[in-house]
């Protein structure tokens, strides 16, 4: 089973010019050894880029897309990571998420499809990431 961060889907929502067919291949590759996963803040950050909820409902399902619900054990990781990292001086704004997704993928330890290699690295060092440059 894999975690897919948001990044990577937005690639194929966006078609990005420079990461679209990165992203389509490492999905494909990653549905061979299991399921896709997102969970709710995956979920929620697509939202962003639908108006109507059926059209990101019609996305999940062509994409092959399983919603996960996140364990108690993840958010408590991810407060936790979150205030360390605060403490160390981080940003207060928009890298909550991130918690919350590197947590879910260590708790329940999945390997998680992502661009955005920093934060996982950092905070979250036995996650087994599916990167550009693994």
């Amino acid at each position: 089973m894999t975690l897919v961060d948001t990044n990577v889907l937005l690639d194929l929502v966006t078609d990005d010019p420079i990461w679209a067919d990165w992203s389509i291949a490492q999905l494909e590759a990653a549905s061979l050894v299991g399921p896709l996963l997102i969970n709710d803040v995956v979920y929620a950050e697509l939202a962003v880029r639908y108006n109507r909820i059926e059209l990101l409902e019609a996305f999940v399902y062509e994409a092959g897309l399983t919603i996960a619900p996140m364990p108690r054990a993840a958010l408590f990781l991810a407060g936790k990571v979150f205030t360390h990292y605060r403490r160390s001086g981080g940003s207060r704004t928009g890298v909550l998420p991130d918690f919350f997704i590197g947590a879910h993928a260590a708790v329940n330890e999945l390997a998680l499809l992502t661009r955005d290699v920093g934060r996982y690295r950092t905070y979250f060092p036995t996650l087994k990431l599916i990167t550009p440059d693994s």
